[in-house]
């Protein structure tokens, strides 16, 4: 949620910036939130000046008694009754437009990072840098699925029998390697100094609101029915949500949190050979970073997360790539995101394993997220990053670690937690 401030100040930026995003149908928005925050500031002056009234006609009130003239207390009372009831009026009009203002104000997009390539949509999204270089070997990869059930690691169809399609089992040394890479993944993070957490994996409305657009909620959350409570899609739902509403003293900035929890998305409109398998699911496991530090520091940070997870998949001898993403594909919170894509042997071509997002205060605002400093309080920057969701990731390790025998090599980094395995076979 941007600054009202903002929107007072130079409500061209923030039209421009919807047209940036190729989101007219959201250029009335800016109109209306400047008509009731007009209403509401012209209330609040009409407000302040009954309450200024009637504290003086009080005094009068109590005057005119001690003087006994008394039907002029009577007048003044009588006057003090009606301020009252109007005040009273105020007030809940007041109240009625700020609900109304908020809900607009969070439909209006982040404003968007000067260094962000516009564009419609993700294919218009620009790579950046390339790490590792892409190899093809010289035999044929076979479909991600195909090498996992030769190798008795993976079970979808008693899945779909329990749980419906995009669910799986994972078995034998492939379910080992998924908990092997998370554990590897967990410590890489503790090594880059950031403190392990295992956050709550349900949250409640209110949190949810305050993490993502109205847009993303409906398209990802599942509701608990009967209750105030949505399983959370990322672990950075809940680990954001537990600042809500706090004030960090600045000597604790920046927070620096790595998280491990399952993950749960309605995954919406996810259709094509590609979905098949394991790479668009409803559940999955993954291992996040997040961080909240000050204003001027946001940048510098959204630049090492992006790079953690980049040496995190070269050490384990996957070649990648970091896509910046264009403006209409970012969600409405973030200044600036990007993707780590992995390298694909087998469709010769990249695909997405990771995100990392800066959000600037716009989650902080909507979640009331604030730091104190001696020039007072302001609000937090918030970013988050994927250090690694193994389902997907699997589907570039195996392709990228595969033998021409049909075995998978383990990386070195990987062996002590495949209790020094060096290859899955057949």
């Amino acid at each position: 949620m941007i600054d009202i401030a903002l929107l007072r100040s130079d409500p061209d930026l923030v039209r421009e910036n919807i047209k940036k995003k190729f989101q007219d149908r959201k250029l009335p928005l800016v109109d209306r939130a400047l008509e009731l925050d007009g209403k509401r500031r012209s209330l609040q002056t009409e407000g302040d000046k009954l309450r200024a009234a009637r504290n003086s006609l009080s005094k009068q009130i109590g005057q005119l008694m001690r003087e006994k003239r008394t039907e002029e207390a009577e007048r003044v009372k009588a006057e003090v009754n009606a301020d009252a009831e109007r005040l009273a009026a105020i007030e809940k009009e007041s109240e009625e437009i700020a609900e109304e203002l908020k809900s607009v104000m969070m439909r209006i997009p982040n404003i968007i990072s000067k260094d962000t390539p516009i564009g419609k949509d993700d294919s218009e999204n620009v790579e950046r840098m390339r790490f590792l270089e892409p190899k093809v070997p010289d035999f044929e990869i076979p479909y991600h699925l195909d090498i996992l059930e030769k190798l008795s690691g993976i079970d979808i169809d008693s899945a779909r029998r329990t749980s419906g399609q995009g669910f799986y089992y994972l078995t034998g040394d492939i379910a080992r390697l998924h908990s092997a890479v998370l554990s590897y993944a967990r410590d890489f993070m503790i090594g880059k100094g950031f403190t392990y957490c295992i956050p709550p994996f349900m949250i409640r409305s209110s949190v949810v609101s305050g993490v993502m657009s109205f847009e993303e909620m409906d398209g990802m959350m599942y509701k608990i029915e009967g209750e105030d409570l949505y399983l959370i899609g990322t672990s950075e739902h809940s680990m954001i949500g537990r600042f809500m509403g706090q004030t960090v003293d600045e000597k604790q900035l920046p927070l620096t949190l790595t998280s491990y929890s399952p993950c749960f998305r309605k995954e919406k409109g996810a259709h094509g050979i590609e979905e098949r398998g394991i790479y668009r699911i409803h559940q999955f496991e993954k291992q996040e970073m997040i961080v909240i530090c000050k204003p001027e520091e946001s940048e510098a940070w959204y630049e090492k997360l992006w790079r953690y997870t980049v040496e995190l998949f070269v050490s384990m001898g996957i070649p990648v790539r970091q896509l910046e993403c264009c403006s209409g594909d970012l969600a409405d919170l973030k200044y600036r995101s990007c993707d780590v894509e992995a390298w694909s042997p087998r469709q010769k071509k990249y695909f997405e394993v990771g995100s990392c997002s800066n959000l600037t205060d716009a989650q902080a605002r909507r979640l009331g997220i604030r730091y104190k400093s001696d020039k007072g309080t302001a609000y937090a920057h918030t970013l988050n990053n994927t250090v690694v969701a193994p389902p997907r990731m699997l589907i570039a390790f195996v392709e990228n670690h595969l033998c021409a025998d049909g075995s998978v090599e383990i990386p070195e980094v990987l062996r002590p937690y495949m209790g020094g395995k060096e290859k899955i076979i057949p």
